[in-house]
């Protein structure tokens, strides 16, 4: 049988007079529960920062003379064909990556795959597709929306949700053509 002071000893966290000597003692996180937000954007500050040189050297770093247009270091690797495309891909999930360690919500990581995906998907097309990456600048575009969460979270979620909501039902959309499609052409051929 547990005596009562052996029970008071073995729920000592559970007593206020402890939790407040514990509070005193240092223990706890400096800082209010409702700044933890706060303090992780001014942590990611300096990932952010690295990230944003990473982008302009990917998409914007080298200037054509003569133009107002600049281009980056994945729009010439995407010369190089097959590895070219490869290694632009991989430094634009660098960028991902870092904003996933950096707590970015998943829609936002979503919407940043989505840029990576349609910049490596069509960068695959010769000549095509390196024209179209001088356009997109996919980097340049994960890094706004990764700045705009750290900025303002509650804004930028709103947006990212609209976004996937807008995807999905294009997904949704593209499936159907092409199931009436393949129904139609089944029809026509049987």
């Amino acid at each position: 049988m547990v005596t009562n002071a052996k029970w008071l000893r073995a729920h000592a966290a559970l007593d206020p007079a402890s939790y407040l000597n514990r509070m005193a003692s240092g223990r706890v996180e400096v800082g209010r529960w409702d700044e933890r937000e706060a303090r992780a954007a001014r942590a990611g500050s300096g990932t952010a920062k690295t990230l944003e040189a990473l982008a302009w050297l990917l998409d914007s770093s080298i200037a054509i003379p003569g133009t107002r247009l600049r281009i980056g270091l994945d729009a010439v690797l995407g010369l190089i064909p097959g590895v070219g495309d490869i290694a632009g891909t991989l430094l634009s999930s660098f960028i991902l990556i870092q904003a996933a360690r950096l707590g970015i919500p998943r829609v936002t990581l979503m919407r940043m795959g989505f840029n990576v995906l349609v910049d490596s998907v069509l960068g695959i097309v010769p000549l095509a597709g390196d024209i179209f990456d001088i356009a997109w600048k996919a980097n340049l575009r994960n890094v706004d929306l990764l700045r705009a969460h750290l900025d303002d979270p509650g804004r930028a979620r709103k947006a990212d949700w609209a976004f996937a909501t807008l995807f999905i039902l294009a997904v949704v959309a593209v499936a159907g053509l092409l199931g009436w499609g393949a129904y139609a052409l089944a029809r026509l051929l049987f």
